[in-house]
């Protein structure tokens, strides 16, 4: 064996030089993006909240305090001293909430009959449903009025829960939902001779939780935040929502602005904390019901 071979196998037998382990963020590189957009997007409501604990001359001062001096509740106490107040708020809850309970009665039992159940012109009828979702509420109101009117319901709580009753974004989402479980279970359920609606409601509504979420979500911030059709369909205020009675309400005391913010604050908090609570439920829902068509 030559001198060169020999010294060639130390050589080779080095091991090779371990490279330096990369140094990894503790979170997503996005949210070097998302965290300021956030901020941005957070800014008015965090300027809500803190001109609500403000006077009325810190609100009205030029330039405009960015910080309140102390914590005034004057605003609050001026909006919770209202004697109509606490009706508004009564029946934006009653209106959002028999609205959130309908759809998810009625949106389940129609979404689950789009996806399992095939029948005469099923497909034509989800096509013509899917359509009134492009139809805008500037054409519908007036046929919704007069419709309302022949029931006798304008003025009524009535007026604002019966076109609320049943939403087709509801039944399409449901029905996305459903398409995406797998028959297997249900076909088990029929076995054991389960009728159609108990199989829905023993085995499809406790796996379609997120989905259920989701739209008692979106229903009660549609309803909750509505504010056009309660306009339209109401006149006396003690049957006003919360956001007419505060429209009205900002209107006759525009020099008031601490209980202007104060009012809009109370008008955003529950609006939040359903969000904040089906945050979870609402992404799940979203990223598995598009999936199938």
């Amino acid at each position: 064996m030559s001198a060169t071979t020999v010294e060639a196998a130390p050589a080779q037998a080095r091991p090779a030089p371990v490279a330096a382990p990369r140094r990894r963020l503790p979170f997503s590189p996005w949210h070097l993006l998302l965290m300021p957009l956030s901020l941005l997007f957070a800014l008015p409501l965090v300027w809500l909240v803190l001109s609500s604990v403000m006077s009325n001359a810190e609100i009205n001062r030029f330039p405009p305090a960015l910080w309140p001096s102390g914590i005034d509740l004057g605003g609050y106490r001026y909006v919770l001293g209202n004697a109509m107040f606490p009706r508004w708020f009564a029946n934006s809850l009653i209106v959002s909430a028999v609205a959130v309970a309908s759809n998810l009665v009625f949106g389940a039992l129609g979404g689950y009959a789009f996806a399992r159940m095939r029948f005469a012109g099923s497909r034509v009828l989800m096509v013509a449903m899917l359509a009134t979702m492009a139809i805008p509420f500037q054409l519908t109101m007036i046929p919704t009025f007069l419709i309302m009117k022949r029931l006798g319901l304008i003025d009524t709580l009535g007026a604002l829960i019966i076109p609320s009753l049943v939403t087709p974004f509801a039944v399409f989402l449901l029905r996305q939902f459903f398409l995406s479980l797998p028959r297997e279970l249900e076909e088990a359920a029929w076995i054991d001779g389960c009728s159609r609606l108990r199989v829905l409601y023993l085995i499809v509504l406790p796996l379609s939780r997120p989905a259920l979420s989701t739209v008692a979500v979106l229903t009660f911030l549609t309803t909750w935040n509505d504010l056009t059709w309660p306009l339209i369909a109401i006149n006396h205020d003690t049957q006003y929502t919360l956001q007419l009675g505060l429209t009205t309400f900002q209107g006759q005391h525009h020099t008031q602005w601490a209980a202007v913010m104060a009012g809009n604050v109370i008008t955003v908090l529950p609006v939040l904390l359903a969000f904040l609570l089906a945050q979870k439920a609402f992404i799940q829902s979203i990223t598995s019901s598009g999936l199938k068509g």
